[in-house]
C-alpha cells in the first residue's frame, strides 16, 4: 500500500499549530518551502527558500523525551518546523531544546522517526531520539541515514566493511543495515561532479541502488518496497521527485513560486507528469 505522497508548496506567515499535546507549540512560518506529505498527516521531506532541507524516517523502538513545560511539537510536523522557521543546521541545533517533541497514540502505539538536515553551506545533521533524549549526530561526514537501527549501530556495522575499517564487500539485501552500508559504499566512490546536471545523476544512480523494489520480501513488514524518492538541489533550491510508478522525476524551482502566498499542492503520482512541475501546482487546503 502506498503512503500516498503529495508535494506541497507553503508560503510564509502560516500559522500553525501542533495539535494532540496539552501545551502545543504554535509558530508562524518564516519561510515558504516545499515538502512531501505522506498520507495527508504530516510532512517527511523537504526544502525551504534558503536551502535548508530535512528529511524525516522511520525509527524502531523511541521513547521520547517526558512532558514537562515546554511547548509540545509531534513528530508529524518536525520536518515542517523546521523548514519553516530555520535557514541552516545550526539554527536548528541551536533552538532544539525550546521544545518537548512528542508522537500522539495512533492505535495505542507511538512512531519513532528520526531527522536528517543539510543546508547550502555543506554543513548536516542527523538527530535521533533515544531513552527521552535528543541525539545528535553533526558534521559533513553524517551523510548517510537509513532506517533503524540508531546511527551509531550503523557506523558500528559500517566498520566491518571495506573502506571502513574491514574487510566485508558491500551486502545486497534490503535490510536498512545491509542498505546503510551500501549507500555509504556508493557515495565514497561517486566522482566529484563538474555540473549540476552530474550531481543530479549521480545521486539519483545511488539512490535507486538501495532502494527497496517492488515485491521483495521484507522479514519485518512483510512486502514494504520504496514508493518515492526525493533529492535537494541545495544552492537553486529545486525540490525533485520521482513516484516508482513513473519513469521520470519531477521538480520545483522554489525561486519561482518562493513569494507565492497560497498553499498549493499536486498529486506527484500522476505517470504523466514530467519534469518542472512549479506552474502545474493548484490552490488547496492543508491536510496537515
Amino acid at each position: 500500500m502506498s503512503d500516498e505522497p503529495e508535494l506541497w508548496f507553503l508560503p510564509r506567515g502560516l500559522k500553525r499549530a501542533a495539535v494532540g499535546d496539552p501545551q502545543p507549540l504554535t509558530w508562524e512560518s518564516k519561510y515558504s518551502s516545499v515538502s512531501t506529505s505522506m498520507w495527508g498527516v504530516g510532512a517527511a521531506d523537504g526544502i525551504n527558500e534558503h536551502g535548508l532541507a530535512a528529511h524525516l524516517l522511520y525509527l524502531d523502538n523511541v521513547t521520547w523525551p517526558a512532558v514537562d513545560d515546554r511547548p509540545g511539537l509531534t513528530h508529524a510536523l518536525w520536518a515542517q518546523y523546521v523548514l519553516d522557521n530555520y535557514t541552516t543546521v545550526a539554527e536548528v541545533l541551536a533552538d532544539l531544546a525550546s521544545y518537548r517533541l512528542f508522537s500522539p497514540d495512533i492505535r495505542g502505539q507511538q512512531i519513532g522517526v528520526h531527522l536528517a538536515i543539510e543546508d547550502a553551506s555543506g554543513d548536516s545533521a542527523i538527530i535521533e531520539p533515544h531513552n527521552g533524549e535528543l541525539i545528535v549526530h553533526h558534521g559533513r561526514e553524517y551523510r548517510v541515514m537509513a532506517n533503524s537501527p540508531l546511527l551509531d549501530e550503523q557506523l558500528e556495522n559500517l566498520a566491518r566493511y571495506a573502506p571502513f575499517g574491514g574487510e566485508l564487500p558491500p551486502p545486497g539485501d534490503i535490510k536498512s543495515m545491509d542498505r546503510f552500508v551500501r549507500a555509504s559504499y556508493f557515495l565514497n566512490y561517486l566522482p566529484k561532479p563538474e555540473t549540476t546536471d552530474q550531481a543530479l545523476a549521480g545521486v539519483f544512480q545511488l539512490i535507486q541502488n538501495v532502494a527497496v523494489p517492488f515485491g521483495a520480501p521484507d522479514e519485518q513488514w512483510g512486502v514494504y518496497p520504496t514508493w518515492w524518492y526525493s533529492v535537494c538541489e541545495l544552492d537553486e533550491p529545486t525540490y525533485y521527485f520521482q513516484s516508482r510508478l513513473s519513469a521520470t522525476p519531477v521538480w520545483i524551482r522554489l525561486s519561482d513560486i518562493a513569494d507565492g502566498t497560497q498553499v498549493l499542492s499536486i498529486d506527484p503520482s500522476n505517470p504523466r507528469l514530467f519534469g518542472d512541475v512549479s506552474g502545474l501546482l493548484t490552490p488547496a487546503e492543508l491536510t496537515f
